[in-house]
């Protein structure tokens, strides 16, 4: 879930003895809410965060339609059992939508949807072998996501894609941080050896997209075969070090500009070009 909770919070250090409060003023005149958070005898940090009702909805919404699109079961993963309202919120609205909007369709496909929490999902995770959906709030996606990619060989070869609630606006990149070590030797004219696959998935995941968009089957065609032609050519043993100091220390491997290689000749013997 790309909103709210610790990136849209505010965080403060406060200094000795005193209250905490946290609190709602309504606009229309409303009766405040208010919460004493501690009274405390000593100095400390607090924290507010907050999410919203058409957000949390919004991602049910995202998640669902995406989990239909690629034929998987679906598991939301919060800590409803301490944050009984914030993370029940999720949980509720995102079981209130699947029975009214989803269960049907998902039912006629023969998927699933489960309510999960999250100490029981990442051991789940590490224990499955993928083919799943895994809805999760901001934070967790941030964390967990890396240690599923890392999981499975390389931060190098995770896609992220954003998805509007209605599916029909979608943003794909890299989501993998720069390699300002690697830039600093391309720079000195050395060879690097840098795994682009998922910046080509960046790009590709958009062409399908677009592709569907469009209804320009040739388009999606295309990006499908780069795609699987970069996974055939790793699979073959050709890929760079990231990757190949996981098989062994010693393992070969090919520079970034030998793996580029690699991928644009496999891929014009694929397009018959």
């Amino acid at each position: 879930h790309g909103f709210g909770d610790q990136y849209r919070a505010q965080d403060f250090h406060f200094p000795g003895a005193g209250t905490v409060k946290i609190s709602f003023t309504p606009e229309d005149g409303g009766a405040p809410i208010e919460r004493e958070v501690i009274k405390t005898k000593g100095g400390g940090v607090a924290l507010g965060m907050f999410n919203l009702d058409s957000s949390i909805e919004g991602f049910a919404r995202a998640c669902f339609n995406y989990a239909l699109g690629r034929n998987y079961p679906m598991y939301l993963s919060t800590k409803n059992t301490i944050l009984k309202v914030y993370d029940g919120t999720f949980k509720n609205t995102f079981q209130r939508i699947f029975e009214s909007d989803f269960k049907s369709p998902f039912e006629a496909k023969g998927l699933t949807y489960e309510h999960r929490l999250i100490d029981d999902m990442v051991a789940a995770s590490l224990k499955w072998s993928g083919g799943y959906l895994w809805a999760c709030k901001n934070y967790d996606g941030d964390v967990q996501s890396d240690t599923v990619a890392q999981g499975y060989g390389s931060l190098g070869l995770m896609t992220s894609v954003l998805m509007s609630p209605d599916g029909t606006a979608v943003e794909a990149e890299a989501a993998h941080g720069t390699v300002t070590r690697h830039y600093r030797l391309y720079q000195q004219g050395k060879p690097t050896s840098t795994n682009p696959i998922a910046s080509i998935y960046a790009w590709t995941r958009g062409l399908q997209y677009r592709g569907k968009f469009d209804d320009t089957p040739e388009v999606v065609k295309f990006a499908e075969t780069l795609e699987q032609v970069c996974v055939d050519v790793v699979e073959s043993g050709r890929m760079t070090k990231d990757l190949a100091i996981l098989i062994r220390a010693d393992h070969p491997f090919l520079t970034t500009d030998d793996f580029m290689s690699a991928i644009d000749t496999e891929l014009k013997q694929r397009m018959g070009g």
